[in-house]
């Protein structure tokens, strides 16, 4: 059972969220993870669902950069393009994957609360691999970043 406290701050974070979307048709909510955590920090969409489209993930990078991201591919699906799994997205400083996550049920917590669904009927989602920016994606030879710093999809959760 959850306390009345956590209840009345879950209220104020979905009529915070609901507010967002319907201002901006999107939201991103962002993870940060404590130093005990061996998770990275990570980022996701919460509104392209309700546009029948996934929503987007981005793992292991800054608030700003996730923010930033996020908002911009979102902006282009809101604008009628339809990334898919496999498709690379080179409008940014550094291209960036599509990636189909097999576990969206353990990482989107906050877009599951917003449409109701429980985590075994999850919303879907896309997990965009960024390539760092001295070269490569995490399963090119000699990527420049340990595997913790961006898992891949399904391997890592919330």
């Amino acid at each position: 059972m959850t306390d009345p406290q956590t209840l009345a701050w879950l209220d104020q974070e979905d009529a915070r969220l609901a507010r967002t979307i319907r201002a901006h048709r999107v939201a991103v909510q962002y993870v940060m993870r404590g130093e005990e955590s061996d998770e990275p920090p990570f980022g996701y969409t919460v509104g392209l669902f309700g546009v029948a489209h996934p929503e987007l993930v981005v793992v292991g990078v800054g608030h700003e950069t996730a923010c930033g991201l996020l908002n911009g591919v979102a902006g282009q699906v809101l604008a009628g393009r339809d990334p898919v799994a496999g498709e690379v997205i080179a409008d940014g400083p550094e291209p960036i994957v599509v990636e189909q996550l097999p576990n969206p049920g353990e990482v989107l917590f906050s877009a599951n609360r917003f449409y109701q669904r429980p985590d075994e009927y999850s919303v879907p989602a896309y997990q965009l691999t960024w390539a760092h920016p001295d070269g490569g994606f995490p399963w090119d030879p000699g990527y420049p970043c340990p595997p913790s710093c961006q898992p891949r999809p399904g391997t890592w959760r919330a």
